[in-house]
């Protein structure tokens, strides 16, 4: 429904036009300056603020170097995003849901070592925490971590070791204890208590909202608070809690794919459209549709919109997506056997 953003169907779109050269023009004018194109690859709920961002930076471009760029725009589940260009999809720039996902192609040897460190902001562009969209009045009275483990409670979830959205949503439930009480046993008793009441586990977060939505299954579905409100935006009038006494932080990365922008001649026009992105201009755009902006001005600006979390957890505190993959997804790990218990 509303998560037109984690489908996998990739939309694209040319953004703006080449100029056509006057050929009436005086032989002592300076000669028209040629276009560039550039490629962006993303998640696809970033889609309305970047039809807002482009044209933006096109135009600042054109007045600082009298040159369009042209924009070709890819938009999709991060996951498929992330396979699409290390499979041969030339990114320029890649804006995506998960570090982690950046880190496979860099891995695949696409982007440079320490692209982090190469953006502002660690390269992390927006936020987000995870929301708990209930039915209708809300008839369960769900407001918090807790209520998610109440018997005769559905929750509806994607499965974590298939989408990027539900790893997300299993820290922010991991870290709603462990992080919190610092009691890892708490949270594994805690989270195989939340997943006993998750009935399906569809793999990735579109057909979550279609078992939610479509399907009527669940009192809450665990989601994106910038989709819901997206959603809200379009009419979509959702009922939702955000929990503020801890959450995490969903944070998304941008970064240059070395290799493409190389090949391409596109590096300078890239890194500058990657550095725009932080702009107060860029971010306003982004909290609009429902992203907690990275610039302290921009946040400031819109913190009515944004209730404030008192603990919000980034994925470092639970040592980087490389250990979190090892500790909690691959096979046989904590997920595994949390699935195991709650199955019991």
């Amino acid at each position: 429904m509303f998560l037109i953003g984690l489908g996998l169907c990739a939309v694209l779109a040319a953004c703006n036009s080449s100029s056509v050269p006057n050929s009436s023009a005086s032989s002592n004018a300076a000669p028209q300056a040629q276009s560039v194109n550039l490629t962006l690859v993303s998640y696809a709920v970033t889609q309305a603020a970047y039809e807002q961002i482009i044209p933006k930076f096109v135009t600042q471009w054109k007045a600082e170097h009298n040159q369009e760029v042209v924009f070709d725009q890819s938009y999709g589940g991060s996951g498929s995003q992330t396979r699409a260009v290390i499979d041969g999809l030339e990114a320029d720039v890649v804006a995506l849901a998960l570090a982690g996902d950046v880190d496979k192609i860099n891995k695949a040897g696409l982007i440079a070592d320490g692209w982090e460190q190469k953006a502002n902001n660690n390269a992390i562009v927006t936020q987000s925490v995870v929301a708990l969209v209930t039915r209708e009045g809300n008839p369960k009275g769900i407001q918090s971590w807790t209520d998610l483990t109440k018997d005769g409670i559905q929750v509806i979830t994607a499965n974590p070791k298939t989408s990027g959205g539900a790893r997300w949503n299993f820290l922010a439930l991991w870290g709603a204890v462990s992080l919190k009480d610092s009691n890892e046993a708490k949270a594994l008793d805690y989270t195989t208590q939340v997943f006993k009441n998750v009935p399906v586990l569809p793999k990735d977060a579109r057909e979550a909202t279609d078992v939610f939505f479509k399907q009527g299954q669940g009192d809450v579905l665990l989601n994106y608070e910038n989709e819901v409100l997206l959603a809200k935006q379009r009419g979509e009038n959702l009922p939702f809690v955000i929990p503020t006494d801890v959450n995490v932080s969903i944070d998304a990365p941008v970064a240059v794919v070395d290799q493409n922008v190389d090949r391409h001649g596109t590096r300078q026009v890239a890194e500058a459209f990657v550095n725009y992105l932080f702009t107060p201009e860029a971010q306003e755009e982004f909290a609009k549709v429902g992203f907690r902006p990275v610039d302290a001005t921009v946040a400031e600006k819109y913190a009515k919109d944004y209730p404030k979390v008192e603990r919000l957890l980034t994925v470092k505190d639970f040592g980087g997506w490389s250990q979190v993959q090892d500790k909690f997804f691959e096979d046989g790990t904590v997920f595994d056997q949390i699935q195991e218990k709650a199955k019991a």
